[in-house]
């Protein structure tokens, strides 16, 4: 069997993380990219109501957090979404399909990133770039994130509790100042019950498009799937910490979207990529706009970064499986990081910086790549209930996987308002992966190598992680 190794005298990953690390991982990794960018957008289709989406989103990822759960405390493994789909369906083509489109939301977060940063550092500092400066900027800063991954860079739990705090503090600003400015009468509050139906017809439908887009805020939470392994008893604490992060963090966004919206009318914060910039010189025009513009680069930075080193590890691991052409899974003789996999999944960032570029179309892709991945992981939760284990785990109510997979599957449909960019974008992507599928299995019946089995309980050593 191809590429076996004996992993029973390796040593385990530590148990380091209890709960109070666990939340903010989590708050961390849902904190970032989508509202610090998408709120203006977001606006465009629903008005003033721009936190109704925001709600609705959190509604729809709760369900699947629910899932999750089941999930991971059942099978406490670190590989999340491609892990459960090869326990329910046990077929490599699925499994590689779903790691594979993980892999793409990972390039489209962080090229939302990269243009998002790109934005902030042109209007944060009063340069005026224009739309083919900020692309560059976003092609430079990339270009930076690539160079980071190739030379190595080791996440801690530290540095993630710093970064959670500047993310955090960022938009704790935006709801001090819209408090202020409410409280002071200067903030018009009547706005946040306002609808636009101009731009979808409905109330109902300006909702359902604005929520497709506001979903990109709320992903991360599944990523914490992949500290399992290094939480302390999992079953007993992962409940818990899951939805309080998840509860925090909605709850943060509800109140950036009511601040932003009672200091900045709808249709002038959907103008350009930083509604958030725009929101602190109308409510705080003493504020120094470059700090808030620092504080909204690091935010984006860190997303882009997270989001690339994984991708690379997904291109690296399934390719070290033989699911993909064996090139992509060289490693650097003095860095001992996967280059060739970093300069792949960097060309496809640059492609989509460059052809793509608008944060709605990056963002959406983003969501619409992770709702069909949890559409799978909710009906998975209900094939796996066969499975039964030793061990104590959750057990979410029948009906949440159920609604859970109608409604990320109904917001993957074009119904939704969605940009058909998105379905294009993402189609795109895809398809690269399954062409490079195709050839990869090829080459292997022709040299007599195999895909290892099983594929996805391998993941975690092999570096292929959600």
């Amino acid at each position: 069997m191809a590429d076996q190794h004996d992993t029973s005298t390796e040593p385990s990953l530590a148990r380091v993380m209890g709960p109070w690390l666990l939340l903010l991982f989590i708050i961390g990794d849902i904190l970032g990219t989508g509202i610090y960018a998408l709120t203006g957008q977001v606006a465009k289709h629903v008005g003033g109501a721009v936190w109704l989406p925001f709600l609705a989103a959190f509604g729809v990822a709760l369900l699947t957090a629910f899932s999750y759960l089941e999930l991971v405390t059942k099978y406490p493994k670190a590989a999340g979404a491609a892990l459960y789909a090869h326990r329910a369906f046990r077929i490599h083509f699925v499994t590689f399909l779903i790691a594979f489109t993980v892999m793409c939301s990972g390039i489209t977060s962080a090229s939302t990133a990269s243009r998002a940063f790109a934005a902030n550092f042109s209007d944060s500092l009063g340069l005026g770039l224009g739309a083919w400066g900020v692309t560059l900027v976003g092609l430079v800063f990339m270009a930076a994130v690539a160079a980071i991954n190739f030379r190595g860079v080791g996440e801690s739990v530290k540095l993630n509790v710093l970064l959670t705090v500047v993310e955090l503090s960022g938009l704790l600003i935006i709801i001090a100042i819209g408090l202020w400015a409410i409280g002071a009468g200067t903030g018009n509050l009547s706005r946040a019950f306002e609808f636009n139906t101009a731009a979808d017809g409905s109330i109902v439908w300006g909702v359902i498009a604005g929520t497709t887009l506001a979903f990109f805020a709320m992903v991360g939470f599944e990523d914490s799937v992949n500290m399992a392994e290094e939480t302390q008893d999992p079953s007993r604490i992962f409940p818990k910490v899951l939805l309080s992060g998840l509860v925090i963090t909605g709850l943060v966004y509800v109140l950036v979207s009511i601040s932003a919206i009672a200091l900045v009318p709808p249709e002038k914060l959907g103008e350009g990529e930083t509604p958030l910039l725009q929101v602190v010189q109308a409510g705080a025009p003493g504020f120094p706009l470059g700090v808030f513009g620092v504080i909204t680069m690091f935010a984006v930075a860190n997303s882009a970064l997270i989001n690339m080193l994984m991708a690379s590890r997904l291109i690296y691991g399934m390719s070290r499986e033989h699911v993909l052409p064996a090139v992509l899974g060289k490693v650097h003789a003095t860095r001992r990081t996967p280059y060739i996999a970093i300069a792949f999944t960097t060309l496809l960032a640059f492609a989509l910086i460059m052809f793509v570029g608008e944060v709605p179309a990056l963002g959406g892709t983003t969501a619409l790549l992770l709702l069909c991945v949890f559409t799978v992981v909710n009906v998975a939760v209900l094939v796996l209930r066969k499975d039964t284990v030793e061990h104590a785990h959750f057990r979410a109510p029948t009906l949440v996987p159920v609604l859970g997979a109608i409604t990320c599957g109904f917001l993957v449909g074009p119904w939704t308002g969605r940009n058909p960019q998105q379905y294009v974008i993402g189609g795109i992507l895809v398809a690269i992966g399954v062409a490079l599928w195709v050839v990869t299995m090829y080459v292997n019946r022709a040299t007599g190598e195999k895909v290892a089995e099983p594929l996805a309980d391998d993941l975690s050593e092999r570096g292929l992680k959600n």
